[in-house]
């Protein structure tokens, strides 16, 4: 494998050590699966996108921050989080949970990101 600097990687396996070079051949990757989403309710940049890599003998699961990805959401934010409100449905809560939020919360646009990361057209 071509070792590339770590000034010019988009992110490393920690496991089996692939690196991707850029955010766009991280998601065309047909072994990469999105797999969660772990929130950060007091700073929404700073939760996780979950990842599994499927690489031979490798299986490991890839976390990257929401903030990589945000330039990728072009749709409304809203300013008030409706968590522990009856708006709210709770998907922030369970990682798993890849569905998009219908509330008009601060929070649904990362749910609505992670839409357009899981559904990456893979190369």
């Amino acid at each position: 494998m071509n070792e590339v600097s770590a000034d010019n990687i988009f992110k490393t396996c920690t496991m089996c050590k692939k690196q991707w070079k850029d955010r766009e051949g991280f998601l065309n990757d047909p072994l990469l699966e999105t797999i969660g989403y772990q929130a950060d309710i007091e700073d929404l940049e700073y939760g996780l996108f979950l990842f599994n890599h499927n690489e031979k003998n490798c299986g490991s699961t890839i976390a990257i921050r929401v903030h990589k990805f945000k330039d990728l959401y072009n749709g409304p934010v809203y300013s008030q989080c409706l968590l522990g409100s009856e708006e709210c449905h709770e998907l922030c809560l369970h990682k798993n949970n890849l569905e998009p939020c219908p509330a008009k919360c601060e929070c649904s646009y990362v749910r609505d990101l992670l839409q357009t990361v899981k559904n990456w057209e893979k190369g």
